[in-house]
Protein backbone atom coordinates (compact mmCIF):
# COMPACT_ATOMS: atom_id res chain seq x y z
CA UNK A 1 0.00 0.00 0.00
CA UNK A 2 1.45 3.50 -1.28
CA UNK A 3 0.78 6.62 0.48
CA UNK A 4 0.86 9.63 -1.75
CA UNK A 5 2.23 12.17 0.49
CA UNK A 6 1.02 16.11 -1.08
CA UNK A 7 4.02 18.32 -1.29
CA UNK A 8 2.51 21.65 1.05
CA UNK A 9 5.33 23.29 0.93
CA UNK A 10 4.49 25.18 -2.05
CA UNK A 11 1.72 26.26 -0.51
CA UNK A 12 2.80 29.58 1.44
CA UNK A 13 4.88 30.83 -1.54
CA UNK A 14 2.35 30.70 -3.74
CA UNK A 15 0.23 32.52 -1.11
CA UNK A 16 3.11 35.06 -0.76
CA UNK A 17 3.53 35.41 -4.74
CA UNK A 18 -0.09 36.33 -5.10
CA UNK A 19 0.16 38.80 -2.39
CA UNK A 20 2.72 40.71 -3.83
CA UNK A 21 0.86 40.96 -7.29
CA UNK A 22 -2.51 42.23 -5.34
CA UNK A 23 -0.31 44.53 -3.93
CA UNK A 24 1.68 45.67 -7.19
CA UNK A 25 -1.62 46.01 -8.98
CA UNK A 26 -2.61 48.07 -5.50
CA UNK A 27 0.46 50.40 -5.88
CA UNK A 28 -0.02 51.01 -9.76
CA UNK A 29 -3.97 52.32 -9.31
CA UNK A 30 -2.57 53.79 -6.71
CA UNK A 31 -0.32 55.73 -9.37
CA UNK A 32 -3.03 55.94 -11.52
CA UNK A 33 -4.97 58.07 -9.39
CA UNK A 34 -2.70 59.73 -7.83
CA UNK A 35 -1.43 61.73 -10.84
CA UNK A 36 -4.38 64.53 -10.18
CA UNK A 37 -4.15 66.04 -6.72
CA UNK A 38 -5.86 69.61 -5.48
CA UNK A 39 -5.72 72.14 -2.45
CA UNK A 40 -6.80 75.26 -1.08
CA UNK A 41 -4.33 77.78 1.16
CA UNK A 42 -7.53 78.49 3.30
CA UNK A 43 -11.11 77.08 3.85
CA UNK A 44 -12.12 80.19 5.61
CA UNK A 45 -12.62 83.56 3.82
CA UNK A 46 -14.26 87.02 4.24
CA UNK A 47 -16.62 88.67 1.49
CA UNK A 48 -14.40 89.00 -1.60
CA UNK A 49 -11.26 87.98 -0.18
CA UNK A 50 -9.34 85.22 -2.51
CA UNK A 51 -8.61 81.61 -1.81
CA UNK A 52 -6.37 79.70 -4.08
CA UNK A 53 -7.62 76.51 -5.58
CA UNK A 54 -4.09 74.81 -7.08
CA UNK A 55 -4.42 71.63 -9.49
CA UNK A 56 -1.06 69.59 -9.26
CA UNK A 57 -0.58 66.61 -12.40
CA UNK A 58 2.44 64.74 -12.64
CA UNK A 59 2.66 63.26 -15.83
CA UNK A 60 5.03 62.39 -18.23
CA UNK A 61 6.68 65.23 -20.40
CA UNK A 62 4.78 64.18 -23.82
CA UNK A 63 1.38 63.64 -22.44
CA UNK A 64 -1.44 66.55 -23.39
CA UNK A 65 -2.98 68.06 -20.19
CA UNK A 66 -5.70 70.32 -20.28
CA UNK A 67 -7.05 72.17 -17.36
CA UNK A 68 -9.97 73.69 -16.54
CA UNK A 69 -11.33 76.95 -18.28
CA UNK A 70 -13.81 79.48 -17.22
CA UNK A 71 -16.44 79.69 -14.73
CA UNK A 72 -16.01 75.93 -13.84
CA UNK A 73 -15.87 76.68 -9.85
CA UNK A 74 -19.51 78.07 -9.67
CA UNK A 75 -20.88 79.40 -7.13
CA UNK A 76 -17.60 80.54 -6.57
CA UNK A 77 -16.10 83.18 -8.93
CA UNK A 78 -12.45 82.82 -11.19
CA UNK A 79 -10.83 86.30 -10.65
CA UNK A 80 -7.82 85.50 -11.53
CA UNK A 81 -6.18 81.64 -13.50
CA UNK A 82 -2.67 82.20 -13.29
CA UNK A 83 -0.09 80.52 -15.45
CA UNK A 84 0.70 76.86 -15.51
CA UNK A 85 4.23 76.80 -13.42
CA UNK A 86 6.08 73.54 -14.57
CA UNK A 87 9.02 71.74 -12.68
CA UNK A 88 10.80 68.55 -13.74
CA UNK A 89 11.52 65.21 -11.79
CA UNK A 90 13.55 62.74 -14.24
CA UNK A 91 11.68 61.76 -17.18
CA UNK A 92 8.34 63.21 -15.45
CA UNK A 93 6.79 66.90 -15.23
CA UNK A 94 5.00 68.42 -12.28
CA UNK A 95 2.54 70.90 -13.54
CA UNK A 96 0.73 72.83 -10.82
CA UNK A 97 -1.88 75.45 -11.81
CA UNK A 98 -3.60 78.06 -9.65
CA UNK A 99 -6.62 79.63 -9.50
CA UNK A 100 -7.88 82.86 -7.83
CA UNK A 101 -11.81 82.43 -6.49
CA UNK A 102 -14.07 84.31 -4.68
CA UNK A 103 -17.77 85.02 -3.21
CA UNK A 104 -19.45 88.03 -2.26
CA UNK A 105 -21.94 86.98 -0.21
CA UNK A 106 -21.59 84.84 2.86
CA UNK A 107 -22.81 81.30 3.76
CA UNK A 108 -21.11 77.85 3.13
CA UNK A 109 -19.85 76.97 -0.33
CA UNK A 110 -18.85 73.63 -2.47
CA UNK A 111 -16.45 74.03 -5.02
CA UNK A 112 -17.59 70.94 -7.50
CA UNK A 113 -15.16 68.82 -8.43
CA UNK A 114 -12.98 69.53 -11.51
CA UNK A 115 -12.26 67.88 -14.70
CA UNK A 116 -8.66 67.46 -15.73
CA UNK A 117 -7.75 66.20 -19.14
CA UNK A 118 -4.73 64.02 -19.40
CA UNK A 119 -4.47 62.75 -22.91
CA UNK A 120 -8.06 62.77 -23.67
CA UNK A 121 -8.74 60.61 -20.13
CA UNK A 122 -10.50 62.62 -17.56
CA UNK A 123 -9.49 63.03 -14.04
CA UNK A 124 -11.68 64.46 -11.37
CA UNK A 125 -10.58 66.18 -8.08
CA UNK A 126 -12.44 66.39 -4.79
CA UNK A 127 -14.72 69.07 -4.06
CA UNK A 128 -13.92 71.28 -1.31
CA UNK A 129 -16.25 73.05 1.58
CA UNK A 130 -15.00 77.05 1.82
CA UNK A 131 -17.01 79.25 4.52
CA UNK A 132 -17.30 82.79 3.82
CA UNK A 133 -17.96 84.86 6.28
CA UNK A 134 -19.55 88.76 6.81
CA UNK A 135 -17.62 91.42 7.36
CA UNK A 136 -18.58 92.97 11.12
CA UNK A 137 -18.99 96.59 10.77
CA UNK A 138 -19.18 98.95 13.67
CA UNK A 139 -22.36 101.07 13.12
CA UNK A 140 -21.46 102.81 16.24
CA UNK A 141 -18.56 104.12 15.07
CA UNK A 142 -18.70 104.37 11.37
CA UNK A 143 -20.96 107.24 10.14
CA UNK A 144 -23.51 105.88 7.50
CA UNK A 145 -23.79 107.98 4.32
CA UNK A 146 -26.44 107.68 1.52
CA UNK A 147 -26.33 105.97 -1.81
CA UNK A 148 -24.80 108.64 -4.43
CA UNK A 149 -27.24 108.82 -7.36
CA UNK A 150 -25.66 107.84 -10.72
CA UNK A 151 -23.67 110.63 -12.78
CA UNK A 152 -23.87 110.97 -16.74
CA UNK A 153 -20.72 110.70 -18.03
CA UNK A 154 -19.49 112.52 -21.20
CA UNK A 155 -17.47 111.23 -23.61
CA UNK A 156 -13.51 111.68 -23.46
CA UNK A 157 -12.18 114.94 -24.53
CA UNK A 158 -10.22 114.66 -27.70
CA UNK A 159 -6.99 116.09 -27.66
CA UNK A 160 -6.77 119.60 -28.44
CA UNK A 161 -2.85 119.43 -28.59
CA UNK A 162 -2.62 117.03 -31.31
CA UNK A 163 -5.84 118.34 -33.55
CA UNK A 164 -3.75 121.52 -33.54
CA UNK A 165 -0.82 119.75 -34.38
CA UNK A 166 -2.42 118.18 -37.62
CA UNK A 167 -4.01 121.18 -38.26
CA UNK A 168 -0.37 123.33 -38.68
CA UNK A 169 1.28 120.51 -40.34
CA UNK A 170 -1.89 120.46 -43.39
CA UNK A 171 -1.73 124.60 -43.20
CA UNK A 172 1.91 124.69 -43.83
CA UNK A 173 1.46 121.72 -46.70
CA UNK A 174 -1.23 123.65 -48.04
CA UNK A 175 0.61 127.25 -47.50
CA UNK A 176 3.61 125.32 -49.40
CA UNK A 177 1.48 124.16 -52.19
CA UNK A 178 -0.28 127.45 -52.46
CA UNK A 179 3.21 129.46 -53.04
CA UNK A 180 4.75 127.20 -55.60
CA UNK A 181 1.46 127.89 -57.75
CA UNK A 182 1.54 131.29 -56.72
CA UNK A 183 5.16 131.42 -57.94
CA UNK A 184 4.42 129.87 -61.30
CA UNK A 185 1.92 131.90 -61.72
CA UNK A 186 3.70 135.14 -60.64
CA UNK A 187 6.42 134.27 -63.35
CA UNK A 188 3.92 133.18 -66.04
CA UNK A 189 2.06 136.26 -65.69
CA UNK A 190 5.18 138.51 -65.98
CA UNK A 191 6.19 136.40 -69.21
CA UNK A 192 2.96 137.04 -71.23
CA UNK A 193 3.27 140.88 -70.18
CA UNK A 194 6.79 141.08 -71.07
CA UNK A 195 7.31 144.12 -74.08
CA UNK A 196 9.08 143.25 -77.55
CA UNK A 197 12.29 143.00 -78.05
CA UNK A 198 12.61 146.82 -78.84
CA UNK A 199 10.23 148.69 -77.00
CA UNK A 200 11.33 146.80 -73.81
CA UNK A 201 15.37 147.97 -74.73
CA UNK A 202 13.58 151.48 -75.28
CA UNK A 203 11.91 151.69 -72.00
CA UNK A 204 14.82 150.18 -69.86
CA UNK A 205 17.03 153.20 -71.57
CA UNK A 206 14.23 155.39 -70.53
CA UNK A 207 14.74 154.38 -67.21
CA UNK A 208 18.46 154.33 -67.01
CA UNK A 209 17.80 158.16 -68.39
CA UNK A 210 15.61 158.88 -65.10
CA UNK A 211 18.01 157.13 -62.87
CA UNK A 212 20.69 159.13 -61.27
CA UNK A 213 23.48 157.34 -61.72
CA UNK A 214 25.38 159.71 -63.70
CA UNK A 215 24.72 162.40 -60.82
CA UNK A 216 25.91 160.41 -58.20
CA UNK A 217 29.19 159.51 -59.93
CA UNK A 218 28.39 155.49 -60.21
CA UNK A 219 29.79 155.09 -63.50
CA UNK A 220 30.20 151.21 -62.66
CA UNK A 221 26.56 150.97 -62.12
CA UNK A 222 25.33 152.92 -65.32
CA UNK A 223 27.80 150.98 -67.52
CA UNK A 224 26.59 147.68 -66.21
CA UNK A 225 22.56 148.52 -66.55
CA UNK A 226 23.43 150.17 -70.48
CA UNK A 227 25.40 147.09 -71.44
CA UNK A 228 22.54 144.75 -69.72
CA UNK A 229 20.41 146.19 -72.00
CA UNK A 230 22.20 145.70 -75.51
CA UNK A 231 22.88 142.57 -74.24
CA UNK A 232 18.79 141.75 -73.08
CA UNK A 233 18.25 142.74 -76.73
CA UNK A 234 20.55 141.29 -78.70
CA UNK A 235 19.83 138.10 -77.29
CA UNK A 236 15.73 138.25 -77.40
CA UNK A 237 16.43 139.39 -81.34
CA UNK A 238 19.54 137.70 -82.42
CA UNK A 239 22.09 135.17 -80.51
CA UNK A 240 20.11 133.07 -77.31
CA UNK A 241 23.68 133.53 -76.03
CA UNK A 242 24.06 137.06 -75.65
CA UNK A 243 23.73 137.54 -71.88
CA UNK A 244 25.50 134.39 -71.18
CA UNK A 245 28.96 135.52 -73.67
CA UNK A 246 31.38 137.76 -72.95
CA UNK A 247 32.18 140.88 -74.96
CA UNK A 248 34.73 139.51 -77.35
CA UNK A 249 32.42 136.69 -77.84
CA UNK A 250 29.78 138.77 -78.29
CA UNK A 251 31.45 140.68 -81.03
CA UNK A 252 32.42 137.29 -82.43
CA UNK A 253 29.19 135.73 -82.66
CA UNK A 254 27.55 138.85 -84.52
CA UNK A 255 30.35 138.82 -87.07
CA UNK A 256 29.69 134.94 -87.53
CA UNK A 257 26.06 136.12 -88.16
CA UNK A 258 27.06 138.70 -90.15
CA UNK A 259 29.14 136.61 -92.48
CA UNK A 260 26.63 133.65 -92.65
CA UNK A 261 23.99 136.28 -94.02
CA UNK A 262 21.77 135.94 -91.37
CA UNK A 263 21.49 139.34 -90.38
CA UNK A 264 22.91 142.59 -92.93
CA UNK A 265 24.66 143.93 -90.24
CA UNK A 266 26.65 147.38 -91.19
CA UNK A 267 30.21 146.64 -89.91
CA UNK A 268 30.57 150.00 -88.33
CA UNK A 269 27.94 148.99 -85.87
CA UNK A 270 29.54 146.16 -84.93
CA UNK A 271 32.86 148.10 -84.35
CA UNK A 272 30.72 150.87 -82.37
CA UNK A 273 29.24 148.50 -79.96
CA UNK A 274 32.88 146.47 -79.72
CA UNK A 275 33.99 149.85 -78.73
CA UNK A 276 31.66 150.57 -75.89
CA UNK A 277 31.82 146.77 -74.53
CA UNK A 278 35.10 147.32 -73.76
CA UNK A 279 34.75 151.05 -72.72
CA UNK A 280 32.49 149.16 -69.85
CA UNK A 281 34.37 146.76 -68.94
CA UNK A 282 37.56 148.99 -68.61
CA UNK A 283 34.74 151.21 -66.04
CA UNK A 284 33.33 147.89 -64.32
CA UNK A 285 36.49 146.01 -64.04
CA UNK A 286 39.35 148.51 -63.91
CA UNK A 287 37.76 151.26 -62.48
CA UNK A 288 38.62 153.44 -65.29
CA UNK A 289 37.41 157.20 -65.08
CA UNK A 290 35.97 158.03 -68.29
CA UNK A 291 35.83 161.79 -69.47
CA UNK A 292 33.12 163.83 -69.08
CA UNK A 293 29.92 163.58 -71.42
CA UNK A 294 31.33 159.78 -72.51
CA UNK A 295 28.72 158.08 -70.91
CA UNK A 296 25.58 160.11 -72.33
CA UNK A 297 27.68 159.95 -75.41
CA UNK A 298 27.97 155.86 -75.57
CA UNK A 299 24.05 155.76 -74.50
CA UNK A 300 23.11 157.25 -77.48
CA UNK A 301 25.27 154.99 -79.62
CA UNK A 302 23.75 152.14 -77.76
CA UNK A 303 19.74 153.52 -78.84
CA UNK A 304 21.58 153.84 -82.49
CA UNK A 305 22.64 150.39 -82.28
CA UNK A 306 19.29 149.02 -81.10
CA UNK A 307 17.37 151.01 -84.08
CA UNK A 308 19.95 149.97 -86.41
CA UNK A 309 19.88 146.55 -85.61
CA UNK A 310 15.89 146.54 -85.60
CA UNK A 311 16.10 147.01 -89.19
CA UNK A 312 18.23 144.69 -90.49
CA UNK A 313 16.31 141.91 -88.82
CA UNK A 314 14.02 140.38 -91.49
CA UNK A 315 10.17 140.29 -90.80
CA UNK A 316 8.72 136.90 -90.15
CA UNK A 317 7.45 135.36 -92.84
CA UNK A 318 3.87 133.32 -93.36
CA UNK A 319 5.40 129.96 -91.89
CA UNK A 320 6.69 131.88 -88.60
CA UNK A 321 3.62 133.64 -87.61
CA UNK A 322 1.93 130.40 -88.17
CA UNK A 323 3.74 128.59 -85.75
CA UNK A 324 3.68 131.71 -83.46
CA UNK A 325 -0.07 131.50 -84.03
CA UNK A 326 0.24 127.43 -82.28
CA UNK A 327 2.85 128.33 -79.98
CA UNK A 328 0.26 130.87 -78.56
CA UNK A 329 -2.26 127.91 -78.51
CA UNK A 330 -0.42 125.57 -76.91
CA UNK A 331 0.04 128.15 -74.18
CA UNK A 332 -3.60 129.11 -73.76
CA UNK A 333 -4.11 125.03 -73.51
CA UNK A 334 -1.69 125.07 -71.06
CA UNK A 335 -2.61 127.69 -68.97
CA UNK A 336 -6.43 126.37 -68.71
CA UNK A 337 -4.73 122.84 -68.10
CA UNK A 338 -2.72 124.37 -65.11
CA UNK A 339 -5.82 126.42 -63.94
CA UNK A 340 -7.82 122.73 -63.87
CA UNK A 341 -4.90 121.60 -61.84
CA UNK A 342 -4.44 124.56 -59.33
CA UNK A 343 -8.14 124.42 -59.22
CA UNK A 344 -8.31 120.08 -57.97
CA UNK A 345 -5.18 120.46 -55.90
CA UNK A 346 -7.42 123.74 -54.21
CA UNK A 347 -10.30 121.09 -53.57
CA UNK A 348 -8.34 118.06 -52.78
CA UNK A 349 -6.18 120.38 -49.97
CA UNK A 350 -9.25 121.63 -48.43
CA UNK A 351 -11.19 117.52 -48.14
CA UNK A 352 -7.68 117.40 -46.40
CA UNK A 353 -8.26 119.99 -44.06
CA UNK A 354 -12.07 118.91 -43.45
CA UNK A 355 -10.99 115.36 -43.09
CA UNK A 356 -7.98 116.14 -40.25
CA UNK A 357 -10.55 118.26 -38.21
CA UNK A 358 -13.06 116.21 -38.32
CA UNK A 359 -10.65 112.81 -37.72
CA UNK A 360 -9.37 114.85 -34.91
CA UNK A 361 -13.28 115.60 -33.22
CA UNK A 362 -14.67 112.01 -33.78
CA UNK A 363 -11.81 109.92 -34.38
CA UNK A 364 -9.25 108.61 -37.41
CA UNK A 365 -11.13 105.53 -37.21
CA UNK A 366 -14.31 106.73 -37.63
CA UNK A 367 -13.19 108.98 -40.36
CA UNK A 368 -11.52 105.63 -42.34
CA UNK A 369 -14.76 104.12 -41.75
CA UNK A 370 -16.93 106.24 -43.37
CA UNK A 371 -14.18 106.86 -46.42
CA UNK A 372 -13.16 103.25 -47.58
CA UNK A 373 -15.83 101.41 -45.95
CA UNK A 374 -16.15 98.79 -42.78
CA UNK A 375 -17.89 95.98 -43.46
CA UNK A 376 -18.06 94.39 -40.38
CA UNK A 377 -19.10 97.68 -38.39
CA UNK A 378 -21.62 97.55 -41.36
CA UNK A 379 -22.63 94.36 -40.05
CA UNK A 380 -22.78 95.63 -36.02
CA UNK A 381 -24.74 98.38 -36.90
CA UNK A 382 -27.12 97.65 -39.69
CA UNK A 383 -30.41 96.19 -39.32
CA UNK A 384 -30.30 92.40 -37.81
CA UNK A 385 -32.91 89.76 -38.28
CA UNK A 386 -34.06 87.04 -35.86
CA UNK A 387 -35.19 83.77 -36.69
CA UNK A 388 -35.58 80.22 -36.03
CA UNK A 389 -33.67 77.40 -38.19
CA UNK A 390 -33.43 73.50 -38.04
CA UNK A 391 -35.98 71.17 -35.78
CA UNK A 392 -35.35 71.07 -32.90
CA UNK A 393 -35.52 74.72 -32.96
CA UNK A 394 -32.24 77.14 -32.97
CA UNK A 395 -33.93 80.93 -32.37
CA UNK A 396 -30.81 83.07 -32.82
CA UNK A 397 -30.32 86.72 -34.30
CA UNK A 398 -27.44 87.58 -37.04
CA UNK A 399 -26.97 90.74 -39.18
CA UNK A 400 -27.66 88.23 -42.33
CA UNK A 401 -30.34 85.89 -43.08
CA UNK A 402 -28.72 82.32 -42.88
CA UNK A 403 -29.25 79.87 -45.55
CA UNK A 404 -29.84 76.43 -45.82
CA UNK A 405 -26.49 74.44 -46.93
CA UNK A 406 -25.40 70.80 -48.24
CA UNK A 407 -25.52 68.16 -44.91
CA UNK A 408 -22.06 66.93 -44.96
CA UNK A 409 -23.46 63.01 -43.97
CA UNK A 410 -19.71 61.83 -42.34
CA UNK A 411 -20.38 61.67 -38.32
CA UNK A 412 -20.14 58.49 -36.58
CA UNK A 413 -23.84 58.82 -35.90
CA UNK A 414 -24.79 59.24 -39.51
CA UNK A 415 -26.97 55.58 -39.56
CA UNK A 416 -28.57 56.68 -36.55
CA UNK A 417 -29.69 60.10 -37.78
CA UNK A 418 -32.95 60.83 -38.87
CA UNK A 419 -32.83 64.30 -39.82
CA UNK A 420 -29.87 67.29 -40.18
CA UNK A 421 -30.52 70.75 -40.80
CA UNK A 422 -27.33 73.10 -41.81
CA UNK A 423 -27.91 76.74 -42.00
CA UNK A 424 -24.74 79.21 -42.94
CA UNK A 425 -24.08 82.93 -43.91
CA UNK A 426 -20.66 83.84 -45.38
CA UNK A 427 -17.99 81.26 -45.10
CA UNK A 428 -14.79 80.19 -43.37
CA UNK A 429 -12.67 82.70 -45.10
CA UNK A 430 -14.90 85.29 -44.85
CA UNK A 431 -14.71 88.27 -42.13
CA UNK A 432 -17.75 86.47 -40.25
CA UNK A 433 -19.38 83.50 -40.55
CA UNK A 434 -22.42 81.82 -38.66
CA UNK A 435 -23.44 77.99 -38.67
CA UNK A 436 -26.17 76.47 -37.02
CA UNK A 437 -27.01 72.49 -37.21
CA UNK A 438 -29.76 70.41 -36.16
CA UNK A 439 -29.85 66.69 -35.78
CA UNK A 440 -32.71 64.42 -34.72
CA UNK A 441 -32.09 60.90 -34.35
CA UNK A 442 -34.27 57.75 -35.28
CA UNK A 443 -34.92 56.83 -31.63
CA UNK A 444 -33.98 58.53 -28.02
CA UNK A 445 -30.66 58.21 -26.53
CA UNK A 446 -28.07 59.63 -23.81
CA UNK A 447 -26.12 61.98 -26.00
CA UNK A 448 -22.50 62.62 -24.87
CA UNK A 449 -21.67 66.62 -25.39
CA UNK A 450 -18.03 66.16 -24.64
CA UNK A 451 -17.95 63.37 -27.99
CA UNK A 452 -20.05 65.50 -30.14
CA UNK A 453 -18.16 68.23 -29.55
CA UNK A 454 -15.09 66.57 -30.80
CA UNK A 455 -16.78 65.69 -33.94
CA UNK A 456 -17.99 69.12 -34.52
CA UNK A 457 -14.30 70.64 -33.93
CA UNK A 458 -13.35 67.49 -36.30
CA UNK A 459 -15.15 68.76 -39.03
CA UNK A 460 -14.67 72.18 -38.51
CA UNK A 461 -10.80 70.66 -39.23
CA UNK A 462 -11.49 69.39 -42.10
CA UNK A 463 -13.21 72.21 -43.43
CA UNK A 464 -9.94 74.69 -43.09
CA UNK A 465 -9.38 74.98 -39.42
CA UNK A 466 -5.50 74.53 -39.36
CA UNK A 467 -3.39 74.95 -36.16
CA UNK A 468 -6.04 74.89 -33.85
CA UNK A 469 -6.49 76.00 -30.39
CA UNK A 470 -9.48 75.00 -28.34
CA UNK A 471 -10.87 75.73 -24.91
CA UNK A 472 -13.94 74.47 -23.37
CA UNK A 473 -16.42 75.58 -20.54
CA UNK A 474 -19.83 75.19 -19.91
CA UNK A 475 -22.31 77.48 -21.32
CA UNK A 476 -25.73 78.68 -20.46
CA UNK A 477 -28.09 80.64 -22.78
CA UNK A 478 -30.71 83.85 -21.27
CA UNK A 479 -33.29 81.01 -20.04
CA UNK A 480 -30.75 79.11 -18.36
CA UNK A 481 -30.48 75.87 -20.85
CA UNK A 482 -26.95 74.45 -20.63
CA UNK A 483 -24.87 73.29 -22.85
CA UNK A 484 -20.82 73.09 -23.33
CA UNK A 485 -18.87 75.79 -25.45
CA UNK A 486 -15.18 75.28 -27.35
CA UNK A 487 -13.69 78.65 -28.41
CA UNK A 488 -10.35 79.41 -29.32
CA UNK A 489 -7.93 80.54 -32.51
CA UNK A 490 -7.39 78.85 -35.69
CA UNK A 491 -5.45 79.56 -39.19
CA UNK A 492 -7.75 79.38 -42.38
CA UNK A 493 -6.29 77.21 -44.92
CA UNK A 494 -7.28 78.78 -48.27
CA UNK A 495 -5.84 76.05 -50.68
CA UNK A 496 -3.45 73.18 -50.51
CA UNK A 497 -0.49 75.40 -50.28
CA UNK A 498 -2.07 78.19 -48.73
CA UNK A 499 -2.88 79.15 -44.85
CA UNK A 500 -3.85 82.65 -43.85
CA UNK A 501 -0.89 84.18 -41.34
CA UNK A 502 -4.00 86.17 -39.51
CA UNK A 503 -5.55 84.19 -37.06
CA UNK A 504 -9.58 83.88 -36.94
CA UNK A 505 -11.33 83.41 -33.54
CA UNK A 506 -14.28 80.90 -33.23
CA UNK A 507 -16.89 79.62 -30.90
CA UNK A 508 -18.92 76.74 -30.87
CA UNK A 509 -21.71 76.00 -28.91
CA UNK A 510 -23.11 72.49 -28.23
CA UNK A 511 -26.92 71.55 -26.93
CA UNK A 512 -27.73 68.26 -26.34
CA UNK A 513 -31.50 66.41 -25.86
CA UNK A 514 -32.86 63.18 -25.74
CA UNK A 515 -33.09 62.62 -29.31
CA UNK A 516 -31.58 65.69 -30.57
CA UNK A 517 -28.37 67.65 -31.08
CA UNK A 518 -28.15 72.23 -31.71
CA UNK A 519 -25.19 73.66 -32.54
CA UNK A 520 -24.18 77.33 -33.18
CA UNK A 521 -20.58 78.03 -34.88
CA UNK A 522 -19.43 81.71 -34.53
CA UNK A 523 -16.16 82.25 -36.96
CA UNK A 524 -14.81 85.71 -36.84
CA UNK A 525 -11.44 88.08 -37.84
CA UNK A 526 -11.02 89.82 -34.66
CA UNK A 527 -10.71 93.61 -35.58
CA UNK A 528 -9.94 94.85 -32.00
CA UNK A 529 -13.43 97.16 -32.36
CA UNK A 530 -16.49 95.37 -33.69
CA UNK A 531 -16.29 91.84 -34.86
CA UNK A 532 -16.23 90.47 -30.72
CA UNK A 533 -19.35 93.26 -30.11
CA UNK A 534 -21.13 91.18 -32.99
CA UNK A 535 -20.03 87.69 -31.79
CA UNK A 536 -21.21 88.45 -28.01
CA UNK A 537 -25.06 89.67 -29.49
CA UNK A 538 -25.10 86.50 -31.37
CA UNK A 539 -24.43 84.00 -28.62
CA UNK A 540 -26.42 85.79 -26.24
CA UNK A 541 -29.35 85.66 -28.48
CA UNK A 542 -29.30 82.02 -29.03
CA UNK A 543 -32.43 80.16 -27.70
CA UNK A 544 -33.44 76.55 -28.20
CA UNK A 545 -37.16 74.74 -28.16
CA UNK A 546 -36.68 72.06 -26.20
CA UNK A 547 -38.34 68.83 -26.88
CA UNK A 548 -39.61 66.98 -24.29
CA UNK A 549 -38.08 63.80 -22.67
Amino acid sequence: MHIVKKNTSSLPLLTTVKGLMVLCFLCMGGVATSQVSSSVDTLQIRIGEEVQYTVEVAADSTDLVIFPEGQTFLPLEVIESYKVDTTYEQARVKLIKKYGLTQFDSGSYTIPAQQIYVNEKPFSTDSVKIEVADVVVDTTQQKMFDIKPALEIDRPPFNVFTLILWILAIVLILAGVAYFFFRRKKRREEAEKQLPPYEEALVALQNLDNSELLAENKSKEYYSGLTEIVKRYLHREVDDTALESTSDELIERLQLHKDAGHFEFDTQTIKKLDSILKRADLVKFAKMSQQSGQASADRNVIEEIINETKEVIPEPTEEELLENEEYLERLRIRKRRKQWITGIAGVFAAGILAAAIYGGVNGFDNLQDHLLGNETRDLSEGRWIKSEYGSPVVIIETPKVLVRAEVDTVSSRSVLVKNKDIFTAGTIQDELYVKVSTTQFNQPQELELEGALDEALALLERGGAKNMLVKRESFETQKGIKGIKAFGEFNVQVSDDKVLTEPSSYELLLFAQQNGLQEVLVVYQDDERFAEGIKQRITNSVELEISEK
